[in-house]
């Protein structure tokens, strides 16, 4: 590809601070960029990421399929919210004008497993338009493609067991209230863990009807159990409050989380193969008290133990990273929506992104 890649920005909150730079300093260029916050209408994007002004300037995501149809992007960045079904209507206008789409949705890491039928829509429309879909960020390394690689150094493996926390003051009002952040326990209890106090058979009923309401967790263990080759044929989810000694103020909701209210929670995503090998997984995601930090944990047991221990990771530049470093891989794979288990193992790009473009 001779030309700079041409992105647009959907959603222009924390992430795209990161996304937006990362994608110029790479040698790409925003062409358009959205939002539904009208107090960013009219402003040019530097207003979000500093510096001169680009000529880009913040328009409404309902005028989102007249604009990029006009602009033509390469790709499209989404930065909006963690459920699959929330980011829809973006991955739809994109899938309808054949623009590519990489999304920090966290459920459209691997979708197919907790929303098939929007998954299988999506598909259907990426394909016959030309273009692909996927989800990206942190999990594509620090959950996926690290643990895949440390498989790959080990003869056998029995269980893989990994866990990761988060601040959710770092990215957002939606992942915050995903989380049941300043829920009180009874709240939480009706609102957040009910969604997994249900039969097997009521679980998948769930899912068939695109209402399941996944974990993080839960949709990278389907990932790493395609990357790793492994049939799945079980795989349970349990929600759990986390809470703090004092009370935290949370300027992503606005509000003092009381002491022994829901600053977060933790989910633990359990997934049985027909190989044998169990993958155990839980995401920590909270309210941070000022003794706490991010810390990311996995270990494989096996022949042999191998623990990897990432403490404070900067997981919102990391995941930001990823997704713009990803952008020459959406653009190189099959259309559809594909899944980054399908990609090539993510590389630092040294040269313009347009340069690793086939």
């Amino acid at each position: 590809m001779k030309e700079k890649i041409k992105v647009a920005q959907y959603g222009c909150g924390k992430m795209s601070v990161y996304t937006m730079r990362y994608v110029y300093e790479k040698g790409a260029e925003i062409v358009a960029a959205f939002d539904i916050d009208e107090s960013k209408f009219g402003k040019d994007i530097s207003t979000v990421i500093g510096g001169e002004d680009k000529g880009v300037v913040i328009t409404s995501n309902k005028n989102a399929e007249k604009i990029l149809s006009e602009t033509k992007p390469d790709i499209c960045i989404i930065t909006t919210m963690s459920l699959f079904s929330e980011t829809y209507d973006a991955f739809e206008v994109c899938a309808k004008l054949g623009i590519n789409a990489i999304s920090t949705c966290e459920e459209a890491f691997f979708p197919m497993n907790s929303n098939p039928t929007l998954t299988k829509k999506l598909d259907a429309m990426a394909k016959q338009s030309g273009c692909t879909l996927t989800g990206a960020g942190y999990q594509d390394i620090y959950w996926g493609n690290l643990i895949a690689t440390l498989a790959g150094s080990t003869h056998k493996i029995a269980k893989i067991k990994g866990s990761s926390s988060y601040n959710v003051e770092d990215y957002g009002i939606a992942l915050a209230k995903a989380h049941g952040s300043g829920l009180t326990l009874e709240q939480f209890d009706k609102e957040v863990a009910s969604v997994d106090k249900v039969t097997d058979e009521q679980r998948q009923e769930t899912i068939e009807k695109g209402e399941y309401l996944p974990s993080y967790m839960w949709n990278v263990n389907g990932w790493l159990a395609a990357r790793l080759g492994l049939t799945v044929t079980h795989q349970t989810q349990k929600t759990v409050p986390q809470t703090y000694k004092d009370d935290l103020y949370s300027s992503t909701l606005g509000m003092t989380v009381k002491a022994g209210d829901a600053t977060g929670m933790s989910a633990v995503v359990t997934t049985e193969t027909a190989e044998g090998i169990t993958i155990e997984s839980e995401c920590i995601g909270k309210v941070y008290g000022p003794d706490e930090f991010d810390k990311n944990e996995w270990t494989i047991y096996g022949e042999p133990d191998t623990t990897v221990i990432i403490n404070r990771p900067s997981t919102v530049e990391l995941t930001c990273a990823t997704v713009v470093n990803r952008i020459p891989d959406v653009i190189n794979a099959r259309p559809g929506f594909v899944p980054t288990e399908e990609m090539p193992v993510l590389e630092y790009r040294t040269k313009a992104l347009e340069t690793y473009v086939k």
